[in-house]
């Protein structure tokens, strides 16, 4: 498969965005800080300490990059292979549907804070995977909706991003002891302003197991007449909960809600 994408890239017409270390756009569209030390149920912390060094690795071969119009961002092109040779260390990953550990794992958190940036902007998001079958975690001072990150795996398993606009994006990311720090920039204050939202959130129980479901969307609003012109689902979640029940801060209905309940119960907020 590793060898498929290569040959696959290697004769596409398609113009790969590159790092312009001197280059700094002008413009914030949106920021993002990424806790890098977070509490994911019995996970062992030497992993988190891994992660974090993974990442001081992978953060400055993105950092700078521009994408330019007509151009594609490619998370793999940029960061390459993560090998123990290059300093990469042993991290979370997910294998077959289970925490389990690898060389460079958990870098999917960096793939993660460019989506949540890219989904508050006009950039065309042309590949992306993400682990929407499984909840493998209880929530830990969660800062974006369930269901919305992203799963990688190189070079197979990538995260492309499109530039279909007028004018060039940037990508600034950096680490520090806390965080994965990253801005979007872009040469012009763009006159859509986005926001993400979770709707239809809940856990309910099926068959003697609980699940996890919610919907992401996104609103586009117009900047000067500060309406909302367009609204759409990114995604729809429905999510085995893979830790225990006692961990979920919600209630657990017993069934998933169906149109009518919604109704009711939407008239019986009211």
């Amino acid at each position: 498969m590793i060898v498929t994408r290569k040959a696959r890239d290697f004769f596409s017409p398609t113009a790969f965005a590159k790092r312009q270390p001197h280059q700094v756009l002008p413009e914030l569209v949106y920021r993002h800080n990424s806790l890098i030390r977070r509490k994911l149920g019995n996970v062992d912390l030497h992993l988190q300490e891994n992660k974090a060094v993974s990442l001081g690795i992978a953060a400055p071969l993105v950092n700078s990059v521009v994408i330019r119009p007509g151009e594609t961002f490619s998370f793999w092109k940029l960061v390459g292979s993560c090998t123990e040779a290059k300093g990469y260390r042993e991290g979370l990953v997910i294998n077959h549907g289970r925490p389990d550990s690898g060389i460079g794992g958990g870098l999917c958190q960096f793939t993660n804070l460019l989506h949540w940036m890219v989904l508050h902007s006009e950039l065309t998001v042309v590949e992306h995977h993400h682990h929407g079958d499984l909840d493998l975690f209880p929530d830990f001072n969660r800062q974006i909706p369930f269901g919305s990150g992203t799963s990688i795996i190189y070079n197979y398993l990538d995260y492309r991003v499109r530039n279909d606009t007028d004018q060039a994006y940037q990508f600034l990311v950096s680490t520090t002891d806390e965080h994965l720090r990253g801005e979007l920039r872009a040469e012009r204050i763009p006159d859509k302003k986005f926001h993400i939202r979770e709707e239809d959130a809940y856990f309910h129980e099926a068959n003697g197991k609980v699940y996890r479901h919610n919907k992401v969307v996104r609103l586009t609003r117009d900047k000067r007449t500060g309406l909302v012109t367009s609204k759409e689902q990114i995604i729809e979640n429905n999510a085995l909960v893979a830790y225990e029940r006692s961990l979920i801060n919600a209630p657990i209905l017993t069934a998933a809600p169906t149109p009518e309940s919604d109704d009711v119960l939407v008239a019986a907020t009211a």
